[in-house]
């Protein structure tokens, strides 16, 4: 996965994706929409066969778009952390 900044301002940022498609973007955009320091948070894929994503984030007034981002990513990746256990535990009762 290759990230490149392509705008960022103290509470805007948009990012180019690229290698990801609506998977992905929409677990990372429901992550930041949690977020109540996050005003707007929505992405754009300009065509499905090129996974170039475009994901925006606005937060409010006095909070960093790019602080933000990143507490969604590490939110993500402890979701997905303990759907991995579970889904561990799960197949262990299932044998």
């Amino acid at each position: 996965m290759k990230v490149n900044i392509l705008k960022q301002t103290k509470n805007e940022v948009k990012i180019e994706v690229a290698g990801e498609g609506h998977s992905f973007c929409n677990a990372l955009q429901k992550m930041l929409l949690e977020d109540e320091d996050v005003s707007f948070a929505g992405y754009n894929i300009s065509h499905p066969l090129v996974a170039q994503p475009i994901v925006y984030v606005r937060t409010k007034r006095g909070k960093e778009a790019k602080a933000a981002l990143v507490k969604a990513a590490k939110a993500l990746g402890k979701r997905m952390d303990t759907f991995q256990k579970a889904f561990e535990e799960a197949c262990k009762e299932a044998r």
